[in-house]
Formats: structure tokens, C-alpha cells, sequence
């Protein structure tokens, strides 16, 4: 490996599968990550993961959704993974030209915290780079990618340049990524250029993205504090409240 621009392993990674087969069945959207993750791992970053399907995860946009009637919540205890990682993988399969219903379960549960910040007034997922991985046999990868690459800034992710990859095949009924080939010996996508470029592309966009946030404490917190806003002293864009 060529010697890389910067040292890696102090940051830390979280993907999620948002795949709706539970565990141990194979996922594809798991192999499409896996290879993301072996890049990180070779760059010393720590990557934890988990498959959302397989938590117990309500519905809802509240932290804990115990206090809204349901018997159990995972979820408070894996956003504080999530909330301990640098970067944040979704990844997710296409049904019917969308993302998964878990997917968007994951999106609602990020969404709950949104309203917490960090120790510089700002919202709690400022300082942190996104991406998205997506899998599938019919079209909709950049469709998908387009709505959860927005929801996560809109949450306060960083999105770097590129930060979406996938593989979806031939459209229609058929094999999907790692199936074993009726020819040949390399599994159905594993040989795909496209793939590979844009997964490396975004797997080490996201390296860079993360490094550069961590090294200069996250997102200058000028002009971009919800407080400083409610007090009026936002600089360069008064609160038509207090004129």
C-alpha cells in the first residue's frame, strides 16, 4: 500500500445494515459494506457495526420510545455507538425503488436526537462525515443515496465529495451483489469497476473528511449555535425577532 496522507487510527467508524433479512442470513448490503470495511480496518480505523434489523427498534422520533407506550428500546444504547463514532455508514437495499422501511426506521431514530448538542452549542451529529452504501437488482441507487445523503446533513453530518457507492445489476429479478455465478469464480459484483471505484472513492473521502473535522475540533461553532440565535447575536444575520 502506498504510504497514506495521514494517520488513521485514531478515528473510529459505525455502519449500519438496514437490511430486512435478520441474522445470520446473508445479506448482500452486508457484503457491499464488508468491503468498505476492510479498507478502514487496513487504515487503523476502529469500525463497529450492527443490523438494525436485528434490534429491538420501534418506530418514533422520540429518544426513548418507552415514555411513548412501547414494552423496550434499543436504540438509546446504539446511538451512543453511533454518537462515539467519527463516521456513519447506512447502508440499505432497494425494494421498489426505495430504501428499506428499516432504513427509514434508522433515519427516524437518528432524527430523535436531533434537538441534543454537543459541548459547543451546536447539533449533536456536527463533526462527523456520512456516506451511504446501497444494493439491490433494480434501479434506484442514486435515487436512494439522494434521500438519505439529505437526511444526514440535514441532521448535521458532513458529506464529502462522492459519498455514495452501489450495485444493483441488471435490472429486474436476478442474482445480487455476491451471489456465487452460474460461470466463472468471481461472485456477481465483486468484479464490477463502477462498484469498486465509488466504494473506494467514498470510503477514503470519508477517511479524509473525518480526519480533517477531528483535527480542527468539528465545524467552527460561529454562527451556527441554535442559543446564539435565540439570543439574537447570530453575527452577520440578526434575528428579525430582536431588530
Amino acid at each position: 500500500m502506498a504510504e497514506l496522507p495521514a494517520d488513521y487510527d485514531d478515528l473510529t467508524a459505525m455502519y449500519v445494515n438496514c437490511t430486512l433479512t435478520r441474522s445470520p442470513g446473508t445479506s448482500h448490503t452486508q457484503t457491499l459494506m464488508d468491503k468498505s470495511i476492510a479498507i478502514m480496518e487496513a487504515a487503523g480505523v476502529t469500525v463497529d457495526q450492527f443490523r438494525a434489523v436485528d434490534e429491538d427498534i420501534p418506530p418514533g422520533v422520540q429518544p426513548d420510545m418507552t415514555e411513548q407506550g412501547f414494552a423496550s428500546d434499543a436504540w438509546p444504547d446504539l446511538l451512543d455507538r453511533v454518537l462515539a463514532a467519527d463516521i456513519l455508514v447506512l447502508g440499505t437495499p432497494i425494494w421498489l425503488g426505495e430504501r428499506s422501511s428499516i432504513a427509514t426506521r434508522v433515519v427516524e431514530r437518528l432524527y430523535s436526537a436531533s434537538g441534543q448538542t454537543n459541548d459547543a452549542g451546536q447539533y449533536v451529529y456536527y463533526g462527523r462525515a456520512g456516506g451511504v452504501l446501497v444494493t439491490g437488482n433494480e434501479d434506484g441507487v442514486k435515487h436512494v443515496s439522494m434521500g438519505l445523503l439529505y437526511a444526514l446533513q440535514h441532521l448535521g453530518y458532513t458529506i464529502p465529495p462522492q459519498a455514495d457507492a452501489g450495485w444493483i445489476g441488471e435490472v429486474g429479478p436476478g442474482p445480487s451483489y455476491g451471489d456465487d455465478p452460474e460461470e466463472g469464480d468471481v461472485p456477481i459484483g465483486f468484479d464490477n469497476d463502477f462498484t469498486n471505484r465509488n466504494l473506494t472513492f467514498m470510503t477514503w473521502n470519508l477517511l479524509h473528511t473525518a480526519r480533517m473535522l477531528v483535527d480542527n475540533g468539528g465545524i467552527p461553532a460561529f454562527g451556527n449555535v441554535g442559543e446564539d440565535w435565540d439570543a439574537g447575536t447570530v453575527p452577520h444575520a440578526p434575528n428579525p425577532e430582536y431588530r
